[in-house]
């Protein structure tokens, strides 16, 4: 008859919470990155490109975090 110990946590429950972890801490630099790479695009553009496309200056930011969303 085999015997299990239960007291002991897992090695696997520590490895799933660090995995966990880092998968949040990638996302979060993925999403600061998009959105970074989005506010630069648009502030290259001219305000007449702008404009064209239905927004202002003070509009990019707003955007760019809207889109990391």
């Amino acid at each position: 008859m085999a015997a299990f110990d239960t007291t002991r946590p897992s090695a696997v429950f520590s490895v799933n919470i660090f995995a966990r972890h880092l998968t949040n801490i990638i996302g979060a630099v993925t999403t600061w990155n998009d959105a970074r790479t989005t506010r630069n695009s648009l502030s290259k553009l001219s305000a007449r490109e702008l404009e064209d496309i239905g927004i202002c200056y003070g509009d990019i930011d707003a955007i760019a975090r809207r889109t990391t969303r």
